[in-house]
């Protein structure tokens, strides 16, 4: 015995070299050293046996898969490897199982992390063999049907064919096979708001032909899709706040000309007002701003107005500005909202109701607001009115038409009870961007137009007594009758010195008037009621 502070330890008995090295011997001490370890075991065996037990049912290991002896002990090394790699296994899963559980929250769409799990349940036969059977991706069943498509394509080797089991020779050619791979570009690579519908569960088959007209339709689609919403981001659009426009507002609130937008008033065909309120406390020697303001912002790209070619194109104030421009480029946008403006100032030195320029920036005109508290004033197609004020109207539309065509020398263009607000009683004259001067090729038949408008307003209501008819406002007007009026246009235009005669010695022009005293004299001498052809014989003679 050799002297320890923990224990006594019995010193082994002395041996040979060549015993030890013996076989006998050798498994002689073994059988001794695990006589002694199931000694010292028996005593601690209830403990044991319940401990395994309990570990196996707890982490949901089968007691059969761990080979036991008739004492329940396990005498395998591998078989306590097993069950601990199981143990660890399920704690690493569980883990998987929370961050998974954790990432995906509340969310309707969610991620698993199930292919990066190490467990698998198998059966205990299964485990038994210390693996469990890897399946042959070969073998799985395919998800649909383009998984067996993609992989009779892909099993045609590099020369371009194969030779089947029954021994039919497939191609890389072949229709069948094509089809089904054109139908899987079709589900798979075109945009998804291209409706291709489920061909998933249905055997499809499209031909060359089809698909490249659905590709060439697809791709012509989205193209159009993003030039539609790039035009709606670069033109003016519903509400009329692209990005040049917006930068001209910033700048009025920058140079504390306007202090509020307040929004949009109304929405019509060529622009869209919006209401402002301005500031009071910017100061000019020139002018004083009015309290409210209505600004106008001429559409662009995305008009409905595009005929203004008729208006601007012949009149010589702007002729030079619109000439070889689109209608809808920003030159000729330009050229619409400074006409508009011009003919403003000149119907208020006139001295017809109408709002007062305050500001013009390019395509956006500040013009005093008609109305009150933000409240715009009714067109007359909308103002509730009694007889009396429909009586009044009326005589106002007429003598503003008289003092816009002989003082103004203007014709509205478009005048209805559209382009009329009544505010206190009152008409105000808006909307004068298209009007034109008589010397217009088609002034006057602008000005009947007019008169047809306010006639045919005025008979629906059968209120206001002795309402001239079309041809009576006209003459009341002009002072002349329209039939007379066309003639004249007719004789003017026919007596312009053409321009290949301009340097001719034999030319002869006699001017309007001469020719209008010839007219007049030439009906005097033929009967009063002088017909067309007599007209045209007297055009050519002044020729």
């Amino acid at each position: 015995m050799s002297s320890c502070p923990w224990a006594n330890i019995k010193l082994p008995d002395p041996v040979r070299l060549d015993d030890i090295i013996s076989e006998e011997i050798a498994k002689d001490l073994k059988a001794k050293e695990m006589k002694e370890f199931y000694h010292q075991s028996d005593v601690q065996q209830g403990e044991a046996g319940a401990f395994t037990n309990e570990f196996l049912v707890s982490n949901d290991i089968p007691v059969n898969s761990a080979k036991s002896s008739s004492d329940e002990k396990i005498e395998s090394d591998a078989e306590i490897a097993h069950i601990l790699q199981m143990q660890f296994n399920k704690e690493y899963d569980n883990l998987l199982a929370k961050r998974e559980q954790k990432i995906n929250g509340t969310s309707k769409v969610s991620i698993s992390f199930d292919k990066y799990k190490i467990s698998r349940q198998c059966d205990d036969d299964e485990f038994e063999n210390d693996r469990c059977e890897v399946e042959d991706p070969q073998d799985r069943k395919d998800w649909d049907r383009f998984d067996s498509t993609l992989r009779e394509v892909n099993s045609i080797p590099g020369r371009g064919w194969k030779e089947t089991e029954k021994g039919k020779i497939v191609t890389k050619h072949d229709l069948v096979n094509n089809g089904r791979l054109n139908t899987l570009k079709l589900m798979e690579q075109f945009p998804p708001e291209f409706p291709t519908g489920d061909g998933e569960d249905i055997d499809m088959k499209l031909s060359n032909r089809t698909f490249n007209t659905l590709k060439k339709h697809a791709n012509k689609e989205h193209i159009r899709r993003y030039r539609i919403q790039d035009k709606r981001e670069q033109a003016t659009t519903e509400f009329a706040v692209d990005q040049v426009t917006s930068h001209i507002l910033y700048q009025l609130l920058l140079n504390q000309v306007i202090k509020t937008y307040n929004g949009t008033i109304s929405v019509g065909k060529e622009a869209v007002v919006m209401h402002a309120v301005t500031n009071q406390d910017w100061v000019d020697t020139q002018e004083m701003l009015p309290k409210e303001c209505a600004i106008k912002i001429f559409k662009s790209t995305l008009t409905e107005y595009k005929n203004r070619d008729k208006f601007i194109k012949d009149d010589h104030r702007f002729k030079d500005k619109y000439n070889n421009c689109k209608p809808t480029s920003s030159k000729a946008l330009n050229a619409w909202a400074e006409k508009e403006m011009a003919n403003l100032i000149r119907l208020k030195r006139a001295g017809l109701r109408c709002p007062d320029v305050v500001r013009l920036k390019k395509h956006v005109l500040v013009l005093s607001f008609i109305g009150q508290n933000n409240i715009a004033a009714p067109k007359l197609k909308d103002a509730v009115l009694d007889d009396a004020d429909y009586v009044n109207a009326y005589e106002q539309i007429v003598d503003g038409m008289k003092l816009m065509y002989n003082k103004a020398r203007l014709i509205h263009a478009d005048l209805s009870e559209y382009n009329i607000l009544w505010h206190e009683h009152m008409c105000y004259f808006i909307d004068v961007s298209q009007s034109v001067e008589p010397v217009h090729k088609n002034a006057f038949k602008f000005l009947y137009d007019d008169c047809k408008h306010i006639t045919n307003f005025f008979s629906k209501k059968q209120i206001v007594p002795n309402i001239l008819t079309t041809d009576e406002l006209f003459n009341s007007i002009v002072g002349r009758s329209f039939t007379e009026m066309m003639d004249l246009e007719r004789i003017r235009e026919s007596t312009k010195i053409k321009p290949h005669s301009m340097n001719r010695a034999d030319n002869q022009y006699y001017g309007f008037e001469a020719n209008w005293e010839r007219a007049k004299q030439k009906r005097k001498e033929n009967t009063p009621n002088t017909n067309a052809t007599e007209i045209n014989e007297l055009i050519d003679s002044s020729d």
